[in-house]
């Protein structure tokens, strides 16, 4: 009896961590296969600023497929995808001080991890994509 009502507090206190994570913050997770593991990021409208980590769950190098998670307005997304294949590797594939990037997390390899913070105030809608490979719609 004492051993379940020990597993029934661990349970309470997880779910208790879980119901108080910060809305505002948020994860999401790339792998080899190109693929993401969220179509959608939402905040509640009472975030001024947001958090957001990459977690690369791949094993492959970052030279090779790499990721990264770019935040653009809808109408910016062609034109930085092209500038940023000019800009190339050595910038992460994101042309360096675009006005046009609301933000942009640097390019992570298998296994690891990077995190921006950035601001809701854009007006306008917003998308994210890859700019390494390129791929618009994460």
């Amino acid at each position: 009896m004492r051993g379940i009502a020990g597993i029934a507090a661990v349970v309470l206190l997880l779910g208790a961590a879980v119901a108080h994570a910060d809305p505002c913050k948020l994860t999401i997770e790339s792998n080899d296969q190109m693929q993401f593991d969220a179509r959608d990021l939402a905040v509640p409208p009472d975030c001024s600023q947001v958090e957001l980590t990459l977690h690369n769950a791949g094993k492959l190098p970052i030279k090779v497929m790499g990721h990264d998670w770019v935040l653009a307005k809808d109408s910016d997304m062609a034109a930085i995808v092209n500038a940023g294949l000019v800009a190339g590797f050595e910038h992460g594939f994101v042309p360096a001080n675009d006005r046009r990037v609301i933000a942009a997390t640097h390019l992570v390899g298998g296994g690891e991890s990077a995190t921006v913070q950035f601001s809701t105030a854009c007006s306008s809608p917003a998308s994210s994509m890859v700019s390494f490979p390129p791929t618009t719609g994460a």
